[in-house]
């Protein structure tokens, strides 16, 4: 596709606080046509590419004949954050840099995955757990020892509403002893795709759920239904499928 062709562009992050938004930049830059419509998501923290998915699925219901771009970016460096809490030294070890980015429409053609069966679990008593906190003008990441649990948790309670067994679960790559804890709830998964993109990037924070389905895609092609998780500040935990005929 070319540049011109999207009609809109929603991105996230929680590292680019920028007004006007990274979309206006990545849109001036990529060449997407003036009239497209823009929108920033921010302060979703590391679950914010379902959520953005989501609004680009509700903007495709009232514009069927849409192209959506949807972007998740984080410049994790630039909120660089160093002393001797034990939080800000484990987040120091885990987070990187990255980027993805996928293209949707409202009309499937042949075997093209579809997006569906979008929720989310809100839990603000688990709020001060993981977040950003300002010390001295700067973004420091507040990181508890028990978000592995409190994520494994909202996991399993969204896999809990699935009507049916998916292929394989996509998770977020929050770091090894979350990995392990949603393992540990979901005992018939073991999350292959999200390990790699951990091995080889760290915790990009928004893009590491769709870095996992690209590694997933990448390898195996017999799949029919996916279920994807990503979770973070709020505490906050999102899912979706992915399915194709």
């Amino acid at each position: 596709m070319e540049p011109g062709e999207i009609d809109a562009l929603f991105v996230c992050t929680c590292t680019g606080f920028l007004c006007p938004g990274v979309s206006s930049h990545l849109a001036e830059q990529v060449g997407i046509r003036t009239d497209a419509f823009l929108n920033d998501m921010t302060g979703l923290g590391c679950g914010a590419a379902l959520p953005t998915l989501h609004a680009a699925f509700c903007f495709l219901a009232a514009h069927p004949d849409a192209t959506v771009a949807t972007v998740a970016v984080e410049i994790c460096s630039a909120a660089f954050y160093l002393d001797d809490d034990a939080g800000v030294i484990v987040s120091a070890c885990l987070f990187g840099d990255g980027a993805c980015a996928a293209l949707w429409r409202s009309r499937n053609a042949g075997r093209q995955w579809k997006a569906s069966d979008f929720r989310s679990l809100h839990r603000p008593e688990e709020r001060e757990k993981i977040r950003f906190v300002n010390a001295g003008g700067r973004l420091k990441n507040q990181l508890h020892r028990t978000v592995p649990v409190v994520a494994a948790e909202s996991v399993e309670t969204l896999f809990a509403l699935c009507s049916e067994k998916p292929d394989q679960v996509i998770a977020h790559a929050g770091g090894r002893d979350v990995i392990e804890a949603i393992e540990e709830r979901l005992r018939d998964y073991v999350l292959a795709e999200t390990r790699e993109v951990f091995r080889k990037y760290g915790n990009l924070s928004s893009p590491a759920v769709l870095c996992a389905l690209e590694e997933r895609l990448s390898r195996a092609d017999g799949d029919r239904l996916l279920w994807l998780t990503s979770f973070g500040a709020g505490f906050a935990a999102h899912s979706c499928k992915l399915s194709r005929d």
